[in-house]
């Protein structure tokens, strides 16, 4: 044979493999009916465990089981998929409210005034008087007391990446995203008037600012410490009698009347962070076009790719995925996923409710518009 007559082989091959694919999926559509109308759940490990056994039974080639595995499990995770739409239709929906930052009486952020979180905040609320918290845990314990009806928190700069604290503190607390923002950010370093760049001792900011600065800090060879915040960290150096200087904002600089030694000093001449907006209830905006859900997975092979899998086929366009290490001694690990998608489709309708039956720690935790 040649390689033309080979390739038509596999050619007719898969085109009877596509017709039994379809074939199959028929079935699973009637086997969604029967189960919707006897209320049974779509997964049944024990059935999904029963086929798997029988196929590396009928492989009879220990080289190619696992190959039969995947695509097995591939197939059997469409089938849920495909169930789980037809089965939608019908079930309880998230119950949400519109947001309305227009009426809010009270929104937290962390640091003080002159702190990027209070310019995110005045992106979505305006001119208003906001309320400060010194930690970003403080601002999601206020949320979820109900002291402030929105909370303004960092999750991620284009130059550093993601802000661990806030992941950590997510995984933490039970709130929702309502909102996304993304902030340019202008990093300075500023000192009390007459200060000159050669008598500064240390640099003081918030990690993220230390890190998104750390071509000019090593170039200038100045000392760096960490602060809760680059708005605090300005105050600090107001209120010092040392020769301190910080890595804030060019506005919160001027407010405090410090003389700035240095402007534009982030390692990346575009540098952008993004901000959420967080509440206690759920709510969902009208121009909400993506969700974002936390989660565990097994220890098993192939349980991340079976995840993805489940996006894949549904269409849908993974925006970001984070993990953050579980905080109980284990190698554990939360997974955070923005996908696109409003939260009234089907597909993520399936989706939602696919993650909540197959995985034993699962939580929607809101939507919001992409940026």
């Amino acid at each position: 044979m040649d390689l033309k007559q080979l390739r038509d082989g596999i050619d007719e091959i898969d085109s009877g493999i596509l017709s039994l694919f379809m074939k199959r999926m028929e079935l699973c559509r009637d086997v969604a009916d029967f189960k919707k109308k006897h209320n049974m759940p779509v997964f049944q490990g024990g059935r999904e465990q029963e086929i798997i056994d029988r196929i590396k039974e009928l492989t009879g080639n220990k080289e190619l089981e696992n190959g039969t595995t995947a695509l097995f499990t591939n197939i059997m995770d469409i089938s849920k998929i495909l169930q789980n739409r037809s089965m939608i239709t019908g079930s309880k929906d998230y119950s949400y409210t519109s947001p309305d930052f227009a009426s809010a009486e009270k929104v937290g952020c962390q640091g003080t005034s002159g702190a990027n979180s209070e310019a995110a905040a005045r992106t979505v609320f305006g001119e208003r008087e906001f309320t400060f918290y010194p930690s970003f845990e403080d601002v999601f314990k206020a949320v979820q007391a109900g002291e402030v009806d929105y909370g303004v928190l960092p999750v991620q700069n284009s130059t550093a990446g993601s802000v661990d604290s806030t992941y950590d503190l997510m995984a933490k607390y039970p709130f929702y995203i309502v909102k996304m923002v993304t902030l340019e950010i202008n990093h300075c370093l500023a000192a009390k008037k007459g200060t000159k760049i050669e008598d500064i001792t240390c640099v003081y900011s918030h990690r993220q600012a230390l890190s998104q600065c750390e071509v000019f800090l090593t170039r200038t060879r100045l000392k760096k410490h960490e602060y809760s915040n680059t708005a605090t960290a300005a105050e600090k150096v107001l209120n010092s009698k040392e020769h301190i200087a910080a890595i804030c904002s060019v506005d919160c600089a001027e407010r405090l009347g410090l003389e700035i030694l240095a402007r534009d000093i982030a390692d990346c001449t575009i540098n952008r962070t993004q901000f959420i907006i967080i509440s206690r209830d759920l709510q969902v905006a009208e121009e909400s076009d993506a969700v974002s859900v936390m989660l565990t997975i097994p220890h098993k092979e192939g349980s991340l790719y079976r995840l993805l899998t489940k996006f894949f086929v549904n269409g849908m366009n993974l925006l970001r995925i984070e993990n953050r290490p579980i905080r109980d001694g284990s190698f554990d690990v939360m997974f955070f996923l923005d996908f696109s998608g409003k939260l009234s489709d089907p597909s993520v309708k399936a989706v939602l409710r696919d993650l909540e039956e197959n995985l034993s720690n699962f939580r929607c935790i809101g939507t919001f518009q992409s940026q």
